[in-house]
């Protein structure tokens, strides 16, 4: 089945969703989620959106604490505008019914939280399930709107590309028409097909063995992206969250940076507090920072977990501030108020990711990407706290207001798509061949591309990485498509990815440790990694 519409977008996170809102102004819009359309990244968001709001605060103090964090690589016009643009879009998401806590003292001020990196109170919070509030008011909105049609249950194959479909290279004229989405419940496949595809499809948790993410951050969009044409950079930069809950039954919860903003101190199981070593803001550093902190200081321990002490605040501020954490550690028998929490690093964002320009557009037309899925010179090489929902809003805003430009000039292309081709393909009884290999990548990206690397760590991952990725193409080729096998389609080439821009930059720099360049390299290294298939064609 052919299903037109006049922007596609993939995904239903705070990106997408934003986009889709605004884009149904000017015509129909389709959202393709691969499951219910509330499990994204964005719901699981506890701290906030970082925006200047107190009068103490300032625009450059923002921007500051940005480009320290980015360590250089940031782009100063990019953070610049989203850091001055952030407070109307506040005000946009107020206007669409997100209800943030409001200051006691005065209710017609936010109360603001604080957290790493930070030189001010400047994040914006609902409590601390601020995701799951802007969550259900955004698709509260989009549900009252004709013009939008969520797909729940569906997943996108392969974007689907003007070339390909007429059987040439990629030249100049190249186009994304619209994507091959697979009903996961029916098990058929479709044709999407649309003037503007937007990609916001979250991060890659589900590459590495341990993550923050929700199990559906396969990184689908960097895949399909990349498999298109387009250019992705810096994907070398994984943010690894330095606290995450340390018990075998929690599934990596994350317990948010904003609980060390409101003063809890990390320790060692022995009781001695640590990060005075590492950084002068101690508990309160950059992620980078504390995640490498506790990684080293584990290793020196042979301990499992350090702690996360807030015990010197009140229970009932503790209840007040962190509902959600606060009833998630006692499931597991920790009381935060009288009780340290322990906690282990997690992999958690990614700072790089498809390239787009200052109005989300990427290097193929008629594609754009926003959120998790881009990467658009705000993060640079290290993301400061609560930086991730503010880019989500203000480049959803700015590729609306790019698309509304080019959709009148956007005809129906009467290039006529075919249907997805299956022949030859049978259904599979090894499916263990998926989750074998599933399993082993993770490990991999999790042993050899973790926290700290090094050139052999990198060309032991490259080689084995490489060896999955020709595994998984053959199978592919072979068999019917379901949800497992394009998934791990996914995070194989991903983790190709990421292990390729890693070896590339032989530096440390920001979220990239290498034992073997222990030092940041300016005069060769204040650039992007940069890749795309065909360069990395030519080079095999």
């Amino acid at each position: 089945m052919e299903i037109y519409t006049d922007f596609l977008v993939l995904g239903t996170g705070i990106a997408g969703l934003s986009f889709a809102i605004k884009a149904a102004e000017l015509g129909t819009v389709a959202m393709v989620t691969k499951k219910n359309k509330t499990d994204s990244n964005t719901n699981l968001a506890q701290g906030g959106i970082a925006v200047v709001q107190d009068q103490t605060d300032r625009f450059e103090y923002h921007i500051k604490d940005t480009l320290a964090c980015g360590a250089g690589l940031s782009n100063e016009e990019v953070v610049r505008f989203v850091v001055t643009e952030g407070p109307e879009r506040i005000r946009e998401l107020v206007k669409w019914g997100v209800e943030f806590t409001r200051s006691e003292a005065d209710p017609e001020r936010f109360d603001l939280g604080r957290e790493g990196g930070h030189s001010m109170r400047r994040v914006v919070h609902a409590k601390d399930l601020t995701g799951r509030e802007i969550e259900r008011a955004l698709h509260e909105k989009a549900g009252k709107n004709d013009n939008i049609r969520i797909f729940e249950n569906h997943i996108a194959i392969d974007l689907i590309m003007k070339s390909s479909v007429l059987g040439q290279k990629m030249e100049r004229g190249d186009r994304c028409l619209g994507a091959y989405v697979l009903d996961i419940e029916r098990n058929e496949i479709h044709t999407f097909r649309a003037k503007f595809v937007m990609l916001s499809t979250g991060g890659v948790g589900k590459v590495y063995l341990i993550t923050t993410n929700p199990d559906i951050a396969t990184a689908d969009g960097i895949a399909m992206a990349y498999r298109a044409g387009a250019k992705i950079a810096n994907m070398e930069f994984i943010q690894f969250h330095p606290t995450c809950l340390y018990h075998p039954n929690a599934k990596s919860f994350l317990i948010s940076e904003a609980v060390r903003g409101e003063g809890a101190i990390l320790k060692l199981k022995n009781g001695a507090t640590f990060m005075e070593k590492y950084h002068p803001m101690k508990s309160l550093a950059p992620r980078d920072v504390v995640a490498k902190a506790i990684d080293t200081e584990l290793k020196k321990s042979g301990d499992d977990c350090v702690l996360l002490d807030i015990t010197h605040r009140e229970k009932d501020f503790l209840i007040s501030r962190f509902p959600n954490i606060y009833e998630k550690c006692l499931e597991f028998g920790v009381d935060m108020a009288r009780d340290p929490v322990p906690v282990v690093p997690a992999e958690h964002y990614l700072c790089g990711g498809v390239m787009v320009n200052d109005m989300g557009k990427t290097s193929i037309p008629g594609l754009f990407a926003c959120g998790e899925v881009s990467c658009t010179g705000l993060h640079g090489a290290n993301r400061l706290a609560s930086n991730s929902l503010l880019e989500a809003v203000v480049f959803a805003h700015r590729s609306f207001m790019r698309v509304a430009e080019l959709l009148p000039d956007v005809g129906e292309d009467p290039v006529p798509i075919p249907p997805w081709d299956a022949r030859g393909a049978t259904e599979s009884d090894e499916s263990v061949v998926v989750s074998h290999n599933w399993d082993e990548i993770r490990r991999c990206m999790w042993n050899y591309v973790g926290i700290v690397r090094s050139d052999k760590r990198l060309e032991r991952a490259q080689r084995r990485i490489d060896l999955i990725n020709r595994e998984i193409d053959e199978y592919y080729r072979n068999f019917i498509v379901t949800r497992d096998l394009l998934e791990l389609r996914n995070i194989a080439v991903t983790a190709k990815l990421i292990v390729t821009c890693a070896r590339m930059r032989k530096e440390s720099r920001g979220l990239q440790y290498n034992l073997d360049y222990p030092e940041k390299n300016d005069r060769v290294w204040l650039k992007d990694t940069v890749v795309s298939r065909e360069e990395l064609w030519r080079k095999t």
